[in-house]
């Protein structure tokens, strides 16, 4: 089938908003043997955005904008939509309650619109914002017109969850598809680790995606049967494990916090953390989790030297010998937070995040970490040269995986 992406704002045009929206979906029709023929950018004005509906649907099968969806009065996209299928708008009384639920008292007349839905069409219910998806098909269900939300932090969840599952019952195919989750690597880095496979790659096909945790990685057989597909499928795990398994900590897609509380709930153990360059990102890592106190003490960011000193009794002599970032301080650190918090896992870091601040024998991105577990502490130098914000997400996943390996590794024992 052919398909073609239209994305609709004027902010996208202007340049204030980049589209990575296309990117995604483009991605994602490839992996299932759909034909992507065009993309096209429009803005809110009604003549062209009806101009570019008019040209999508009359060349392709299925039609997949994003944008538009709102509730002002530049937002225009449901309404062409249907007035290129031939369809009357009605209200959807399912997302009207929804809307209300939200909004409560303070919805105002211009948020109505949102509960407008083309007659006949498909709601598609948007779990992280307020703006539906849509899904307009012909009489004879030849054709489609698909409506998604811009955010992409609502668009791509809308689009796994509805659009992929009936794009593919579309293409009259069979997938099969297994996850892997994985830290410590960058998307490019394991890209190059698995660049025979992506080369060659036709059935089956890989497909990355960077999450801020790491990344997932999906691997997709087409098969008849889900037995003929697992041979496939196995093939490239075992390849997978072979190469990245240190860094692979999930086969879904979960994330390294919910992993790792996991972890340490099943086993009735406690985690504290002594954070400097970081700033709390760990603790935030963890503390997004449902239920996360059950097993988390607490943390400390001790960014000065004097904080180190005084709250997690690092010496000073360590630190006038061997500074702040230094293998030494950082086992100070994380036996200083074991002694203050008793709990069974304490994890110390300390770093140079930049810009600023590195020299020739301390460059920019140095950092240690600890971790003390049953009276040991284990250290472990990185240097990830990278952007300070990159920098503290990237050393917290450090941290978190280290944890998850030096349990599993006693585990073992």
């Amino acid at each position: 089938m052919h398909c073609e992406i239209i994305c609709v704002g004027t902010e996208i045009l202007l340049g204030d908003i980049i589209d990575t929206n296309s990117q995604y979906i483009s991605k994602r029709l490839n992996e299932i043997g759909m034909n992507l023929l065009y993309h096209t950018t429009t803005g809110d004005n009604p003549k062209r955005l009806k101009a570019a509906f008019e040209e999508a649907y009359e060349r392709s099968d299925i039609v997949i904008a994003t944008g538009g969806l709102g509730p002002t009065q530049d937002d225009l996209t449901k309404e062409t939509a249907a007035e290129i299928m031939g369809l009357e708008m009605e209200v959807n009384d399912e997302w009207m309650k929804n809307l209300e639920t939200i909004f409560k008292d303070r919805m105002t007349p211009n948020n109505l619109k949102q509960a407008d839905i083309p007659k006949g069409a498909k709601m598609l219910y948007n779990k992280n914002g307020t703006a539906p998806g849509v899904l307009i098909e012909n009489n004879e269900k030849t054709k489609a017109i698909i409506l998604l939300p811009g955010p992409p932090r609502e668009m791509i969840p809308m689009f796994d969850e509805y659009i992929l599952p009936y794009l593919m019952e579309k293409s009259g195919k069979t997938f099969y598809s297994r996850y892997y989750k994985i830290t410590n690597y960058g998307e490019s880095a394991l890209e190059h680790m698995l660049l025979d496979l992506v080369d060659k790659q036709s059935n089956p096909t890989i497909a990355t995606y960077a999450k801020e945790d790491g990344i997932l990685l999906r691997v997709t057989a087409n098969a008849e049967k889900k037995e003929d597909a697992d041979v496939l499928l196995q093939k490239y795990e075992d390849i997978i494990y072979q190469r990245v398994g240190d860094g692979i900590f999930a086969t879904e897609d979960v994330s390294l916090s919910r992993v790792i509380l996991n972890l340490l709930e099943e086993r009735n153990l406690t985690l504290a953390v002594a954070e400097s360059c970081t700033g709390g990102n760990l603790a935030a890592a963890i503390t997004e989790n449902p239920g996360s106190s059950k097993v988390f003490y607490g943390s400390m960011v001790t960014y000065s030297n004097e904080a180190k000193m005084r709250v997690l009794g690092v010496q000073k002599e360590t630190l006038e010998q061997f500074g702040a970032v230094s293998e030494e301080t950082v086992r100070e650190m994380a036996a200083g937070i074991a002694k203050l918090s008793d709990a069974d896992v304490a994890v110390a870091i300390t770093g140079i995040s930049g810009p600023e601040g590195g020299s020739e024998e301390k460059p920019v991105g140095l950092t240690y970490i600890a971790v003390a577990y049953k009276g040991q502490i284990s250290c472990r130098k990185i240097l990830y040269s990278t952007r300070r914000r990159s920098h503290q997400l990237r050393t917290a996943n450090y941290a978190l995986n280290m944890v998850r390996q030096i349990v599993l590794q006693d585990d073992e024992k």
